[in-house]
Protein backbone atom coordinates (compact mmCIF):
# COMPACT_ATOMS: atom_id res chain seq x y z
CA UNK A 1 0.00 0.00 0.00
CA UNK A 2 1.06 3.21 -1.01
CA UNK A 3 2.04 5.76 2.03
CA UNK A 4 0.09 8.72 2.05
CA UNK A 5 1.21 12.29 1.00
CA UNK A 6 1.79 14.80 3.60
CA UNK A 7 -0.90 16.81 1.47
CA UNK A 8 -3.35 13.79 1.99
CA UNK A 9 -2.50 13.77 5.66
CA UNK A 10 -3.45 17.14 6.15
CA UNK A 11 -6.73 16.99 4.76
CA UNK A 12 -7.33 14.37 6.97
CA UNK A 13 -6.05 16.47 10.27
CA UNK A 14 -8.08 19.38 8.94
CA UNK A 15 -11.14 17.10 8.16
CA UNK A 16 -10.84 16.29 12.01
CA UNK A 17 -8.58 13.47 11.82
CA UNK A 18 -5.91 14.96 14.47
CA UNK A 19 -4.14 11.61 15.13
CA UNK A 20 -2.57 12.21 11.78
CA UNK A 21 -0.81 14.99 12.73
CA UNK A 22 1.69 12.66 14.48
CA UNK A 23 2.45 11.72 11.53
CA UNK A 24 3.08 14.38 9.94
CA UNK A 25 4.90 15.96 13.23
CA UNK A 26 7.58 12.55 12.74
CA UNK A 27 7.83 13.54 9.35
CA UNK A 28 8.62 16.69 9.51
CA UNK A 29 9.96 18.22 13.10
CA UNK A 30 13.59 17.95 13.45
CA UNK A 31 13.50 19.82 9.36
CA UNK A 32 11.13 22.36 11.39
CA UNK A 33 13.25 22.08 14.48
CA UNK A 34 16.31 22.53 12.25
CA UNK A 35 15.40 25.16 10.38
CA UNK A 36 14.60 27.04 13.57
CA UNK A 37 18.07 26.60 14.79
CA UNK A 38 20.01 27.80 12.29
CA UNK A 39 18.12 31.02 12.03
CA UNK A 40 18.52 31.88 15.82
CA UNK A 41 21.04 29.22 17.71
CA UNK A 42 19.07 28.85 19.89
CA UNK A 43 18.14 25.17 21.41
CA UNK A 44 15.12 25.59 23.46
CA UNK A 45 13.67 27.96 21.70
CA UNK A 46 14.46 26.48 18.43
CA UNK A 47 12.29 23.58 20.28
CA UNK A 48 9.70 25.75 21.97
CA UNK A 49 8.96 27.12 18.53
CA UNK A 50 9.25 24.08 16.59
CA UNK A 51 5.99 22.67 19.58
CA UNK A 52 4.04 25.87 18.32
CA UNK A 53 4.62 25.36 14.31
CA UNK A 54 2.68 21.85 14.94
CA UNK A 55 0.37 23.63 17.71
CA UNK A 56 -0.91 26.37 15.27
CA UNK A 57 -1.34 23.66 12.04
CA UNK A 58 -3.47 22.26 14.56
CA UNK A 59 -5.63 24.83 15.36
CA UNK A 60 -5.59 26.79 11.79
CA UNK A 61 -6.09 22.83 9.97
CA UNK A 62 -8.84 24.42 8.59
CA UNK A 63 -6.82 27.52 6.93
CA UNK A 64 -5.22 24.77 5.30
CA UNK A 65 -5.85 25.09 1.26
CA UNK A 66 -4.85 22.19 0.38
CA UNK A 67 -1.38 23.35 -1.23
CA UNK A 68 2.26 22.00 -0.62
CA UNK A 69 1.98 20.70 3.21
CA UNK A 70 6.20 21.59 3.22
CA UNK A 71 5.13 25.21 2.45
CA UNK A 72 2.11 25.73 4.54
CA UNK A 73 4.15 24.35 7.24
CA UNK A 74 7.53 26.21 6.64
CA UNK A 75 5.20 29.43 6.47
CA UNK A 76 4.15 28.81 9.58
CA UNK A 77 7.63 28.38 11.24
CA UNK A 78 9.19 31.37 9.40
CA UNK A 79 6.21 33.42 10.90
CA UNK A 80 6.61 32.46 14.16
CA UNK A 81 10.21 33.18 14.59
CA UNK A 82 9.51 36.48 12.88
CA UNK A 83 6.61 37.33 15.64
CA UNK A 84 8.96 35.76 18.59
CA UNK A 85 11.67 37.91 17.01
CA UNK A 86 9.60 41.22 16.91
CA UNK A 87 7.98 40.54 20.16
CA UNK A 88 11.39 39.79 22.20
CA UNK A 89 14.23 40.86 20.18
CA UNK A 90 16.80 38.96 18.13
CA UNK A 91 19.23 36.21 19.69
CA UNK A 92 21.95 38.00 22.00
CA UNK A 93 23.91 35.03 22.35
CA UNK A 94 27.65 34.94 21.07
CA UNK A 95 28.65 33.48 17.46
CA UNK A 96 32.00 32.09 18.13
CA UNK A 97 30.76 30.35 21.64
CA UNK A 98 27.62 28.89 19.74
CA UNK A 99 29.87 27.69 16.45
CA UNK A 100 32.56 26.08 19.25
CA UNK A 101 29.67 24.86 21.25
CA UNK A 102 27.61 22.96 18.30
CA UNK A 103 30.60 21.43 16.67
CA UNK A 104 31.21 18.05 16.82
CA UNK A 105 35.07 18.15 16.51
CA UNK A 106 38.09 20.41 16.63
CA UNK A 107 38.25 19.62 12.74
CA UNK A 108 35.16 21.17 12.00
CA UNK A 109 34.51 23.74 14.67
CA UNK A 110 37.01 25.91 12.72
CA UNK A 111 34.67 25.84 9.46
CA UNK A 112 31.22 25.52 11.24
CA UNK A 113 32.19 29.15 13.36
CA UNK A 114 33.83 30.46 9.98
CA UNK A 115 30.76 29.99 7.75
CA UNK A 116 28.21 30.52 10.87
CA UNK A 117 29.89 34.21 11.35
CA UNK A 118 29.38 34.66 7.29
CA UNK A 119 25.70 33.11 7.25
CA UNK A 120 25.01 36.12 10.43
CA UNK A 121 26.60 38.45 8.06
CA UNK A 122 23.57 38.28 6.04
CA UNK A 123 20.72 40.38 6.51
CA UNK A 124 18.01 37.91 8.01
CA UNK A 125 15.78 37.71 4.06
CA UNK A 126 19.42 36.37 2.46
CA UNK A 127 20.54 33.70 5.44
CA UNK A 128 16.65 32.56 6.00
CA UNK A 129 16.94 32.12 1.67
CA UNK A 130 19.91 29.82 2.14
CA UNK A 131 19.07 28.48 4.78
CA UNK A 132 15.62 27.20 3.49
CA UNK A 133 17.10 26.23 -0.18
CA UNK A 134 20.52 24.91 1.01
CA UNK A 135 20.15 23.44 4.52
CA UNK A 136 16.57 22.45 4.19
CA UNK A 137 16.82 21.25 0.72
CA UNK A 138 13.37 23.31 -0.16
CA UNK A 139 12.82 23.66 -3.96
CA UNK A 140 12.64 27.62 -5.60
CA UNK A 141 9.07 27.01 -6.19
CA UNK A 142 8.20 25.82 -2.68
CA UNK A 143 10.47 28.44 -1.22
CA UNK A 144 8.36 31.13 -3.53
CA UNK A 145 5.25 30.40 -1.43
CA UNK A 146 7.01 30.08 1.75
CA UNK A 147 7.93 33.73 1.17
CA UNK A 148 5.39 34.89 -1.00
CA UNK A 149 7.34 35.58 -3.80
CA UNK A 150 7.67 34.22 -7.68
CA UNK A 151 9.57 31.18 -8.53
CA UNK A 152 12.33 33.27 -10.47
CA UNK A 153 12.50 36.09 -7.91
CA UNK A 154 13.18 33.40 -5.32
CA UNK A 155 15.69 31.80 -7.45
CA UNK A 156 17.64 35.31 -8.50
CA UNK A 157 18.06 36.33 -4.26
CA UNK A 158 19.17 32.85 -3.68
CA UNK A 159 21.84 33.53 -5.94
CA UNK A 160 22.68 36.81 -5.19
CA UNK A 161 22.41 35.59 -1.36
CA UNK A 162 24.98 32.91 -2.15
CA UNK A 163 27.28 35.90 -3.84
CA UNK A 164 27.64 37.65 -0.36
CA UNK A 165 28.06 34.67 1.58
CA UNK A 166 30.77 33.55 -0.57
CA UNK A 167 32.28 36.91 -0.12
CA UNK A 168 31.63 36.91 3.69
CA UNK A 169 33.23 33.48 3.91
CA UNK A 170 36.35 34.38 1.99
CA UNK A 171 36.79 37.49 2.88
CA UNK A 172 38.10 36.61 6.61
CA UNK A 173 40.08 33.44 5.41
Amino acid sequence: MKEPTNEDLMRQVANGALDQLKVLFERHHAHVYRFLYKMCRDKMLSEDLAQEVFYKVMKYRGSYNNGNFVSWLFAIARNSLHSHFKKNGAPTEDIDTVGYRLAASAAHEEDYSHLQRALDRLAPSDKELIILNRFQEIRYAELALIVGSTEGAVKTKVSRALKKLKGFYFEAL
